[in-house]
């Protein structure tokens, strides 16, 4: 073996896991969490069958992985995100949330809101790592938020739990029309504009919020 092919070997496995998350999202997303073969991702990532288990002992352990790689990650940026806004409240609600949230319902990551709700019942356990991972960190980041703006007077007293869930819900439910009835063309063109929605949606949300707004 020639001293130039072993570098080469050595990066080729160590961009092996994100090359199989990658593969694994995708064909989740086409075929579904249960009628994906293990070995198909392994194709589709260029590997053995054996590599992928060197890294994840089943398939769900694997759709784990690419959950905590993708909105794991995204609720954590949004939190670092947050904590690192130095403006008021409202403009963290309806300069920082729409963003971070596009970027959500943009990238693949989306669709693993409908994936995983189409496949808890079957795989619960699934369901209880999503609620770790994603949900309750989540609402926590919102909640957050919205005790900053109560706290610094921008925002009058609410029940922060019920109103972060109410912020969320709408965005959940525009990643799953996108990766759902959205494939069709006339479902698609109801929400042909979800940045507008999701902008609109918060700047609803904020008069309901808002300490002093006007009564006109």
């Amino acid at each position: 073996m020639s001293e130039s092919a072993t570098p080469h070997r050595q990066r080729r496995k160590e961009a092996r896991p994100s090359e199989l998350l990658d593969a694994a999202l995708a064909l989740f997303t086409e075929k579904g969490f249960s009628a994906t073969r293990a070995e198909e991702v392994a194709q589709r990532a260029g590997v053995a069958k054996g590599t992928l288990y060197l890294y994840f002992n089943s398939k769900e352990e694997l759709l784990k992985a690419v959950i905590r790689h993708t909105l794991s990650s995204a609720v954590a940026d949004g939190r670092q995100r947050l904590l690192e806004h130095h403006g008021s409240a409202t403009e963290a609600l309806t300069e920082l949330l729409p963003t971070w949230w596009e970027e959500v319902y943009d990238s693949p990551s989306s669709a693993l809101f409908k994936l995983v709700i189409t496949e808890v019942r079957n795989f619960p356990d699934i369901a209880e790592f999503y609620a770790q991972e994603v949900i309750q960190p989540g609402l926590a980041v919102i909640q957050a938020l919205l005790q900053r703006g109560i706290d610094r007077g921008e925002f009058r007293p609410v029940d922060v739990e019920a109103a972060a869930h109410s912020l969320v819900l709408p965005i959940i439910m525009l990643c799953l029309h996108k990766h759902s009835v959205g494939a069709c063309a006339l479902a698609e063109a109801m929400v042909a504009d979800p940045r507008r929605i999701i902008r609109s949606h918060l700047q609803l949300v904020l008069r309901g919020l808002q300490a002093h707004s006007s009564s006109s």
